[in-house]
């Protein structure tokens, strides 16, 4: 007979029609004509379950005991919105949740993610390898049209000028960097801590011809306050939420420092609605360490480093399209990435990049940017950056 504990407890968390299928039997939860079917082949044990819904289910669908007969994205959409109906035992995982925020640790984690190698990135994200949120100016716009517009986006609510000089922390691939000096002029700077994407911009600042106008570090943030350099203008693209709660002052601490009177800083992060301390799942296989500040936090710290807030953008809804496409991308390679990664990896990747797009869908997290200056700046324009 079917466990009425699994039946119940999943019925808790889906606010709609489903069924689950175990060992033979069909049991229909809810009223009304089922959404989707839960194949089960190994019953979910309830132990881990009442630890961490999220590792429950995550781990049963990695090793293919859990699976559904409807499109992942479209199933996790209808119950995303539901996650603060998890059990989440905090005393439990508490190895998982809060990580050690040293130098050390801090690059050890961030390198597992990025450092899975570059020719992995390249199957499935735009030819600018921009792995961040994109943005749709319309609803024709590929992918790379769609990462080349925030690009541009970013760039323009910064007020470039040539000769200008710009840092971006956490530089990624260049490909921001690369815009800014061959369209504005400018000189760039980029650190990174992932030695895969340190060795692709050194190349192809190279390659480009923009060793006059372009340098890529190895670089802790920590250590742009005795840096000795300064700049117009700061920019730091998805790499705060690896910062982790408690150093999101230093961060900005050290931004002020490299930064000059008047100068402007975009942040461009995934945030929260309500600060929590992370989604179990995630931490373990995807983002060790990884930690989402809420909006007000962060807007909360600016005084305290002299920061002028100037303009904030949620960019949400262009987060949940960008991480469809990317999806598309993985699912295309897909046969490819499973015969080199493995099965389990495969499987893995794809919840994520599904489960990301429906908590963006969902209102779970947002992705804004918020404009600042060191200081009064009263040189900008008044009108706002469309």
């Amino acid at each position: 007979m079917m466990n009425t504990f699994i039946q119940n407890y999943l019925g808790n968390i889906i606010p709609v029609t489903f069924q689950i299928e175990s060992g033979g039997e069909v049991s229909k939860i809810g009223e009304g004509e089922p959404e989707f079917t839960v194949k089960l082949t190994k019953e979910l044990d309830k132990k881990a379950l009442l630890t961490s819904t999220s590792l429950a289910l995550g781990e049963a669908y990695m090793r293919g005991e859990l699976d559904v007969d409807r499109d992942l994205y479209e199933v996790l959409d209808l119950f995303m919105g539901q996650m603060g109906k998890f059990t989440t035992d905090k005393s439990a995982l508490k190895k998982i949740i809060l990580t050690a925020r040293n130098k050390k640790n801090q690059k050890k984690e961030v390198q597992s993610h990025y450092d899975i190698g570059n020719d992995f990135y390249k199957l499935w994200l735009d030819e600018t390898m921009s792995y961040s949120c994109g943005y749709f100016r319309s609803e024709d716009d590929s992918l790379r049209q769609a990462q080349v517009n925030k690009t541009e986006h970013i760039l323009e609510k910064l007020y470039l000028k040539e000769g200008m000089t710009l840092l971006d922390i956490g530089c990624g691939w260049g490909f921001l960097l690369k815009m800014a000096a061959e369209k504005y002029g400018v000189k760039g700077t980029g650190i990174t801590l992932s030695e895969e994407q340190y060795r692709q911009f050194s190349r192809e600042i190279e390659e480009k011809g923009l060793s006059d106008r372009l340098e890529v570090k190895l670089m802790d943030y920590r250590d742009l306050e005795n840096s000795g350099m300064q700049f117009d203008r700061i920019v730091s693209v998805g790499m705060i939420e690896h910062v982790g709660r408690g150093n999101y002052g230093l961060f900005l601490k050290n931004a002020e420092k490299v930064l000059k009177p008047g100068g402007l800083f975009l942040l461009h992060y995934i945030s929260a609605l309500r600060e929590h301390e992370g989604d179990a799942w995630i931490k373990k296989y995807i983002f060790p360490g990884g930690m989402i500040p809420s909006l007000r936090e962060i807007i909360n710290l600016l005084p305290d480093y002299n920061f002028y807030t100037l303009d904030v953008e949620s960019l949400r809804r262009h987060y949940n399209r960008t991480l469809r496409c990317w999806r598309a991308n993985f699912n295309d390679h897909r046969e490819e990435i499973e015969k080199k990664m493995g099965t389990e990896f495969t499987r893995m990747w794809d919840l994520y990049l599904a489960a990301c797009a429906a908590t963006f869908h969902n209102g779970i997290i947002d992705l804004h940017q918020i404009l600042m200056s060191k200081g009064v700046n009263n040189d900008l324009p008044m009108t706002r950056v469309v």
